[in-house]
């Protein structure tokens, strides 16, 4: 049986369903969200759910919105799919034409649904910085280029942006028609093909290095304010027991007033109890007392 039908079957919310909305969870949110659903699936005795809820990991500001315009952008979404299904099959096919008309088509479309992804994030109450929607630029880029990164973005739970891959070159334009010349010109000199491969690696490489920075950045901003939600829930936990222990030594105050209480009801019950025989004896005296003087009044009537 699915970990879906399970939970369905032990009146459970869909896991599925609940790790789909963590990842649109904006990421301040998103720690406190996690160990919710987490509770609420191990209170019902769903063990296996809430260990996959638990493990989710929050996403990088950019990935949440990426994956915020993967769900509220459904449409959209799938015609970003289908083109990069087909610049790939162009660029395996080396077919020029077609790569010029889709590499202007992605640039727009890149354009589009990044700022589509910043919007929905300004809605949610979050704004992306500039790195950030750089970042969502990568994402769809490289969900273009790469099969991999489409399906990790299609399933709408990106913890962390995507990078394409550097092969992944624009498409090459139509080939310029031959200049007329007037005169005979000196040929340029050959193209130092060594030194531009350089030139490209290194600014492959800084690219990458600011792009690693930006993402270290980000994961240490995640991991303070996890320390933070993780300081604020501990805080919450001590006033918690704080307040247990007033009950408990409230309880225990009522407990021994109450048995305070009960001790003094026994002694007045073994008090009363006692009065109760004496003044039985007491009545049982008077009444032979008085049938002794019944009986002597009664002879001395009789001798008169």
């Amino acid at each position: 049986m699915s970990a879906r039908r399970a939970g369905a079957d032990r009146g459970g919310p869909d896991v599925d369903a609940v790790l789909d909305e963590l990842y649109a969870t904006p990421p301040p949110d998103f720690v406190s969200r996690r160990e919710e659903r987490a509770a609420a699936a191990r209170t019902a005795g769903r063990a296996e759910d809430a260990r996959r809820i638990r493990a989710a990991r929050r996403p990088t500001r950019a990935a949440w919105a990426a994956n915020l315009l993967r769900r509220d952008r459904p449409e959209e979404s799938g015609r970003f799919l289908e083109l990069g299904e087909a610049l790939r099959e162009a660029h395996r096919g080396l077919d020029a034409g077609a790569l010029k008309e889709l590499s202007a088509q992605r640039r727009r479309v890149v354009a589009a649904l990044s700022r589509q992804a910043a919007g929905l994030a300004d809605e949610a109450g979050y704004r992306l910085s500039e790195a950030a929607q750089r970042e969502v630029e990568s994402t769809l880029r490289a969900v273009l280029a790469d099969p991999e990164a489409a399906g990790q973005w299609a399933g709408g739970r990106l913890e962390s942006a995507l990078t394409p891959p550097a092969d992944f070159a624009a498409a090459p334009g139509p080939a310029a028609p031959p200049a007329r010349r007037r005169k005979p010109e000196r040929e340029p000199e050959p193209r130092d093909e060594l030194a531009e491969r350089r030139r490209r690696r290194h600014d492959e490489r800084l690219a990458a290095a600011r792009q690693a920075a930006e993402e270290a950045g980000e994961r240490l901003r995640e991991r303070r304010a996890e320390h933070a939600d993780a300081e604020a829930a501990r805080h919450r936990a001590a006033d918690e027991d704080d307040r247990a222990m007033e009950r408990v030594t409230d309880a225990e105050r009522r407990l021994a007033e109450a048995r305070e209480e009960a001790a003094r009801a026994g002694r007045t019950r073994r008090h009363a109890k006692e009065a109760a025989r004496t003044a039985g004896d007491a009545l049982a005296e008077a009444d032979r007392l008085a049938r002794e003087a019944e009986r002597a009044a009664a002879r001395l009537e009789e001798g008169r």
